[in-house]
């Protein structure tokens, strides 16, 4: 009798069993009609999303929905396998005044899954070698980029501004209070445009640094009042088979201590490989990021991570990250910008 109370997902859930079952018979029902009842019954069952529009001319199907790039990715997978299906459109659904959506539920640049320094709620373990004054650290950060408004008529893609917050602490592990060693505070107005596979982001950024009490009176360094402001860009592109490419440079416009060189330039590899589960999606993962700077003189900093990325298939773009992580190159760590780091750790990351 429980069921009584869902016959919409479960006429659904019938409706996809018995289709699923007709195509792996090599039924012949490849009509519009046919592939029109299939999508849709998929979306309601495996997505447990209403869309708002589907439509099936001549085997093209054209779907008009809220998904976020994951649940679009499997969409495409799943849909591509109908029989019958020539080619799978999907567009985003525009809840908004003349293309406009307020507050979308999630950015349209993908996070840099390997990027020391992109926002995100995080925590790690990091060990490091040859530090003279640092050995087991627990590294934080609290932070997301935010979306505001969206446009998608424009340009052949979707527009989009919003806003980036975050924050990075660092804590010595082998002191006997866990003494706050660094904190970055970083804030942004990202613009960012996308187009299937294309997506790029521009950012006018704020970023200044701090050094915790205990660690500054038990150390006696010297601090540095490091703050910035700057630009950045970003473009990114998904490559087949699950990979993804990056790349792009930043300038420093005004600078403490101003003899910082502004110059800074990112690039980086990804691969998302597919779900080896179905309700809670696990997915291996492995991503490199690579950056040079001017006031670095231009020493390469190399961040790769290996691990496993966790989702659920209502989440809507939301995950959990597990990585083991390494770094060698010059600190992320904004006081102590001047020095080479090497360290590896376990990290685990949530992308809202």
């Amino acid at each position: 009798m429980k069921n009584i109370h869902r016959p919409r997902l479960c006429l659904g859930k019938a409706f996809l069993a018995f289709a699923l079952l007709s195509s792996s018979a090599g039924a012949s029902a490849t009509d519009d009609a046919y592939i029109r009842g299939f999508v849709e019954a998929l979306l309601q069952s495996e997505f447990q999303i209403q869309p708002d529009s589907v439509g099936v001319e001549a085997g093209v199907v054209t779907i008009r929905a809220d998904l976020s790039t994951s649940e679009e990715r499997r969409l495409l997978r799943l849909v591509g396998q109908i029989e019958g299906v020539v080619r799978v459109e999907l567009e985003q659904a525009d809840t908004g005044i003349r293309g406009v959506s307020w507050l979308p539920g999630r950015a349209l640049f993908v996070p840099l899954i390997a990027d020391p320094r992109w926002p995100r709620f995080s925590a790690a373990y990091q060990h490091y070698f040859g530090d003279s004054e640092i050995d087991e650290v627990a590294a934080v950060s609290f932070g997301e980029a935010l979306p505001i408004a969206r446009y998608d008529r424009f340009l052949a893609g979707t527009w989009e501004i919003g806003l980036q917050v975050g924050v990075f602490a660092i804590f010595d592990l082998a002191s006997d209070s866990f003494d706050l060693i660094n904190a970055d505070y970083f804030a942004a107005i990202p613009i960012t445009y996308a187009h299937e596979r294309f997506s790029g982001v521009f950012r006018l950024f704020h970023q200044s640094s701090h050094l915790g009490d205990e660690f500054l009176l038990r150390n006696r360094v010297e601090r540095v009042n490091l703050s910035y402001e700057g630009i950045n860009l970003l473009l990114s592109y998904e490559l087949p088979l699950g990979f993804r490419i990056y790349g792009g440079s930043s300038y420093l416009y005004r600078v403490d201590p101003s003899d910082i060189r502004p110059w800074r330039f990112q690039t980086g590899l990804e691969y998302t490989g597919p779900s080896f589960t179905r309700r809670l999606m696990i997915s291996p993962l492995a991503a490199i990021d690579v950056q040079i700077d001017q006031e670095g003189g231009w020493v390469v900093n190399v961040a790769p991570s290996v691990g496993l990325q966790f989702e659920g298939i209502q989440s809507r773009g939301r995950n959990f990250q597990l990585l083991v992580q390494y770094f060698n190159g010059r600190s992320p760590n904004g006081q102590f910008y001047e020095r080479s780091i090497d360290y590896i750790g376990v990290l685990g990351q949530f992308h809202f």
